[in-house]
C-alpha cells in the first residue's frame, strides 16, 4: 500500500517550510500568490489531504456535531437530521448521527465515544428518563441541546413541539366526529411525549364532557409499525370495541391499519385513526393518515443553531433557552364521522 502524502511532503515538493504549507491551507491571504500557487499543485499532485484528528487536537474540539436519537428507522428522526445537517453545514461543521434503540446503556456509550471524539457538541433525545447520563456528560464541558424533550431546568437548551396541544387535537377531532370511545395506542411510559399526547387526549375529552373511562389504553413497549400490529390486534379483541384510535406515533399507526385491514374492518367506515408525526408515509397509506404534524425538520434546525450559539460563546455568556414548537393537524381519509 502506497504511503499517504504528508504535510512534509508538500513542503519538499514545493521547495517551501511547512508553516508555508500551513498557511496556505487556512490563511492563503497570508501567502504570496505565486507561493500559493506553487503549494496548491504540490498538494494536487501528491493527493495530500489534511489530517482532520491532528487539527482537532490542536484547537481542542473538532468539527463534528453529534446527532444521538431514539430510533433512527422512525423517519420522524430522519427530518430532524435532515434540519440538523442544514444548520451544521452552513457553519462548516459535518453531522454524526447516532441512534440509542431507546437505551440508556447505549446512550451512555455514546456520550462516552461523542467526549472521547470531541465533538464540538451534541443534540440528544434522551433515551435516559433519569438524566444522569447527560449530567455525567456535562463534566466534559461539551454543549448539548435536548431534541423533542422539554428541558428539566434553565441550564440546558431544549427545543421540542406543544404535545399535550397535539393529543388534543387529535382526539379533539375524533370527538367533533361523534366518536365517543377512543383507544390510545400508546408506547413506553417513560417517555413524556407519550405522557404528554395521553394528557392531551384526556384534556379533550374532558371539554366534550367525556370521563377518562372514554380513553381506553393500549400500551406498547416500542413505537414501530410491527407494535401497531399487535395493537391492532388487541384492540379488535376489545368488547365494546371503541369506534376510534390515537396512536402516539404514525409507525403504529400504520401498523395498526395493517392489522384491521387483514381482520377486514373498515377504515374509517368501522375504526377511524389519527397518527402522530405526519411522517411521508402517513399521506401515502393504502388509507391516507390523519397525523398530527410535527415540525421535524425546523426542530433540528433550530436545535443545531442553538448548539452553535453555545459553541461560540465559551465564556459562560450563553443565555440557554427552550423553544417550544406548535403542532397541526392535517385531515385524511382515515378519520371521518362515528359509525
Amino acid at each position: 500500500m502506497a504511503r499517504v502524502a504528508g504535510i512534509k511532503d508538500v513542503a519538499r515538493q514545493a521547495g517551501v517550510s511547512v508553516g508555508t504549507v500551513s498557511n496556505v491551507i487556512n490563511r492563503p491571504e497570508a501567502v504570496l500568490p505565486e507561493t500559493r500557487a506553487r503549494v496548491l499543485a504540490a498538494i494536487d499532485d501528491l493527493g495530500y489531504v489534511r489530517s482532520e484528528s491532528a487539527r482537532q487536537l490542536r484547537a481542542g474540539r473538532s468539527r463534528i456535531m453529534a446527532l444521538l436519537v431514539l430510533d433512527m428507522g422512525n423517519p420522524f428522526f430522519v427530518d430532524v437530521a435532515r434540519g440538523a445537517e442544514r444548520a451544521a453545514r452552513q457553519a462548516g461543521l459535518g453531522v454524526m448521527v447516532c441512534n440509542s434503540g431507546q437505551s440508556p446503556a447505549e446512550e451512555a456509550e455514546y456520550l462516552g465515544l461523542f467526549a472521547e471524539q470531541r465533538v464540538c457538541g451534541v443534540l440528544v433525545t434522551p433515551a435516559d428518563a433519569t438524566g444522569r447520563n447527560l449530567e455525567a456528560f456535562r463534566r466534559h464541558r461539551i454543549p448539548f441541546v435536548l431534541v423533542d424533550r422539554v428541558a428539566s431546568s434553565t441550564g440546558t437548551c431544549a427545543v421540542s413541539v406543544d404535545d399535550v396541544r397535539g393529543g388534543a387535537l387529535a382526539v379533539g377531532h375524533l370527538v367533533s366526529a361523534g366518536h365517543r370511545s377512543v383507544a390510545y395506542v400508546s408506547g413506553p411510559g417513560d417517555l413524556h411525549q407519550i405522557r404528554d399526547r395521553r394528557e392531551g387526549a384526556l384534556s379533550a375529552l374532558a371539554g366534550a364532557g367525556l370521563g377518562p373511562e372514554a380513553l381506553v389504553e393500549i400500551p406498547s413497549e416500542r413505537l414501530d409499525v410491527a407494535a401497531g400490529r399487535d395493537a391492532g390486534a388487541r384492540l379488535l379483541g376489545l368488547v365494546p370495541r371503541p369506534t376510534a384510535v390515537f396512536c402516539a406515533n404514525d409507525l403504529l399507526a400504520l401498523g395498526v391499519l395493517q392489522s384491521l385491514y387483514a381482520a377486514g374492518v373498515r377504515v374509517p367506515q368501522d375504526i377511524a385513526i389519527v397518527g402522530y408525526d405526519d411522517i411521508e408515509f402517513a399521506a401515502a397509506a393504502a388509507v391516507p393518515l390523519t397525523s398530527v404534524r410535527q415540525p421535524a425538520v425546523k426542530m433540528g434546525r433550530l436545535a443545531a443553531e442553538l448548539l452553535l450559539e453555545e459553541a461560540d460563546e465559551e465564556d459562560g455568556t450563553h443565555e440557554h433557552r427552550s423553544v417550544v414548537l406548535q403542532p397541526e393537524l392535517v385531515v385524511r381519509a382515515s378519520s371521518a364521522a362515528a359509525p
